[in-house]
């Protein structure tokens, strides 16, 4: 026998067969049944819901604190509704399309037939629907952007400096100005979702507007992001006004004119230029603010206050303000008074999983928009009011009754 080196062969030994008795690793998942899966009725999943949205109302550090029994921090109510551990079976179970149909889809990943969205789309259209279903918006819309706050790594999550979520979900939301109400949403993939050849900014808004469901002659609020001279006037072809600020460098915008406002001009002074059906209008506050209008002439008479100093002195000073963006500043909010509500009781919490941070957006948009309907309606209960009664009616309990839990 001698030691040979790396050059030589050597023919290795018959690989032997690897069977184990049992798969590898702990083995602690099937020393109880705490866990055991039992289908979800209709009325467990309403009172799962119910929980969900008591969870945004009553705030505290992790789920566990809501089952904490023999302490002075107890909280009484989850405990009468479910047990800890089906509430917790139920959140690492809950899925809106067919577990199989995505193992499927995944295979397709990095082709064409990849549906980024597949595991959400179920619910996502059928919340889409009733959203268009029960309610139809008064004349103006806005249209923007919603961000849903998430850091996973799904190829789907946007940074936008610009928003309060920085990092997220994009979503494109139609809202009822008036009210905030979420007409229709799109979630953005990462890539365009109704490609035309126009771009991303074209295609969020005219994805949105349907005149099969809406009607026409609406007028349509948007910011820089969406307004171009292409979109307002496709979208006038369709019997929908629009409105927007705009950037100077968009295609078929008018640059270098004549008697273009300056940074030295004063404070009120208005500019615009009338193409067609399009008037471009700037106006100077503290900056220069430039807004295009299918809907609007420049200038009707309109003034807005402003605090400015003189002389060591602040006062309310009075200032001409062109009719586009008069409009604007009235109904663009729709989308931000609709994040607004969102916010005040958001089901959102930590989770592992990307599609339930989604999940629990669509319930706040559900729940958000019953709201407004009932507040429409009634108009007789808090936002609070109307969550705390949602609850008690999804968990199956009566607000007056007080909680017995079992000893």
């Amino acid at each position: 026998m001698s030691w040979r080196n790396q050059t030589d062969d050597d023919t290795g030994p018959q690989t032997l067969r690897f069977l184990p008795a049992r798969e590898p690793g702990p083995q602690l998942r099937f020393a109880g049944n705490s866990n055991k899966w039992t289908n979800v009725s209709i009325s467990e999943m309403y009172r799962y819901i119910g929980l969900l949205f008591y969870m945004a109302m009553v705030k505290l550090p992790s789920i566990r604190d809501y089952w904490r029994q023999s302490s002075i921090f107890t909280v009484p109510f989850p405990a009468t509704v479910m047990p800890r551990d089906r509430y917790r079976t139920i959140s690492w179970n809950v899925h809106m399309s067919h577990p199989d149909a995505d193992k499927e889809n995944d295979r397709k990943r990095g082709t064409a037939e990849h549906d980024r969205l597949f595991r959400v789309k179920p619910l996502m259209e059928t919340i889409r629907h009733a959203c268009k279903t029960i309610y139809h918006p008064r004349r103006n819309l806005a249209v923007d952007e919603r961000m849903v706050a998430c850091k996973a790594n799904t190829g789907m999550t946007q940074y936008m400096k610009a928003k309060p979520t920085k990092w997220g979900f994009k979503l494109f939301v139609l809202a009822d100005s008036s009210n905030g109400y979420t007409m229709d949403f799109s979630v953005y993939t990462g890539k365009n979702n109704f490609p035309t050849g126009h771009g991303l900014s074209y295609d969020a808004v005219t994805s949105l507007l349907d005149n099969n469901v809406l009607g026409s002659g609406y007028h349509v609020y948007m910011d820089n992001f969406n307004t171009s001279p292409k979109l307002l006037k496709d979208l006038l072809t369709m019997k929908f006004g629009a409105c927007g600020t705009y950037r100077d460098n968009r295609k078929n915008c008018p640059r270098n004119a004549e008697n273009s406002l300056s940074k030295k001009s004063a404070r009120g002074s208005i500019r615009w230029i009338r193409d067609g059906p399009l008037v471009f209008v700037k106006w100077m506050d503290t900056r220069k603010v430039s807004v295009c209008s299918t809907i609007h002439s420049a200038y009707t008479g309109d003034t807005v206050q402003r605090r400015v100093k003189s002389q060591g002195t602040w006062r309310t000073k009075t200032f001409p303000c062109p009719a586009p963006v008069s409009a604007y500043n009235q109904h663009m909010g729709g989308v931000d008074l609709s994040d607004q509500l969102l916010q005040y009781y958001s089901a959102q919490h930590k989770t592992m999983k990307w599609y339930r941070k989604i999940f629990l957006h669509f319930l706040d948009i559900a729940a958000t928009n019953t709201f407004i309907v009932h507040k429409e309606l009634y108009g007789n209960l808090s936002h609070k009011e109307f969550m705390e009664q949602l609850i008690a009616e999804l968990c199956g309990v009566s607000q007056k009754a007080a909680p017995k839990t079992d000893q």
